[in-house]
């Protein structure tokens, strides 16, 4: 197989656009076309479908995202003869942005799995903020970590993991006496949310218009830690990731939300600079094993 379509796959679907990809791969338009007709050919699939003025992945192209993307780098890593770097002789400071949910969930597992092949390597996590480019271009930032938006052609992004919303109160709150949470009740208690932005709508309030429903959202958190906390000590009503949140809500009572929102993708980003040193190589690889270290059954 020309692993030639593999790259170009990668760069596909990495950009979700002809124009951007031909452009990583410093090739014409017309060409890259060509190269998608082939690599359709080959799968024996669309792969992208026209959807307004743009372009979306089909289901088997979504399904082939990550392993196409995990054999690039495997190929990376060969080329760049990576089997002979040392990591424990490895002496750096590399910077994670990533919020408190992510920290405490994958922060522990990936720190001792580092402590144990690079002792001389240490990590310095910052908050979410405004996510730029510019940071992760010039190496400010190593690895962002959670929610990332689409960037742009410029940035990587590679899923790390799913994440779903559930209800946490307090143990004596009202609803943990219910059986079954229904969005009505649910939609009748007082609820604080978490939102770096400060924004009080969110996937939930989405679902709750389709039923007719609205809540009433008395406070904005800016972490998931101080959501919990006011979740713990009021009897406001938090709804947040589980399995991001299953070290910040010890003692708390989880329940089922009502509603289905989408499902929540936690990738890690960064510029494609820094995609063959083996360093940085070492580093995705290693968070790549930590969230399979922790893919624990959920609470449901």
């Amino acid at each position: 197989m020309d692993l030639n379509l593999l790259i170009a796959l990668d760069a596909l679907l990495s950009t979700g656009s002809v124009t951007a990809a031909a452009e990583r791969m410093g090739v014409s338009i017309p060409a890259m076309s060509r190269t998608l007709n082939r690599i359709r050919t080959l799968v024996a699939d669309p792969v992208f479908v026209r959807a307004g003025r743009g372009l979306v992945p089909t289901a088997k192209a979504e399904s082939l995202r990550s392993g196409v993307h995990d054999l690039i780098l495997q190929a990376q890593a060969l080329l760049e003869r990576a089997e002979s770097f040392d990591t424990r002789s490895l002496r750096k400071t590399v910077t994670i942005r990533a919020d408190d949910g992510v920290g405490s969930f994958l922060g522990p597992i990936f720190l001792q799995m580092l402590h144990e092949a690079a002792p001389l390597v240490d990590v310095r996590f910052t908050a979410q903020g405004q996510q730029d480019v510019a940071s992760l271009r010039e190496g400010l930032i190593d690895l962002d970590i959670g929610v990332i938006p689409d960037l742009g052609p410029e940035i990587v992004r590679q899923r790390l993991l799913h994440d779903s919303y559930v209800i946490v109160v307090h143990q004596g709150h009202p609803l943990a006496q219910l059986g079954v949470v229904t969005a009505e009740a649910y939609a009748a208690c007082s609820h604080v949310v978490f939102s770096r932005r400060g924004i009080a709508r969110g996937p939930v309030d989405v679902e709750l218009d389709k039923k007719g429903l609205t809540r009433r959202v008395c406070a904005v958190a800016a972490s998931l830690a101080e959501t919990i906390a006011v979740a713990r000590g009021t009897d406001l009503v938090a709804s947040v990731p589980e399995r991001l949140t299953q070290n910040l809500r010890q003692g708390m009572t989880v329940l089922r939300l009502p509603v289905t929102t989408p499902a929540v993708q936690i990738s890690q980003a960064w510029h494609p600079r820094f995609s063959t040193d083996p360093g940085h190589q070492f580093l995705r690889g290693l968070m790549l094993q930590a969230c399979t270290a922790t893919k624990i059954a959920g609470t449901f």
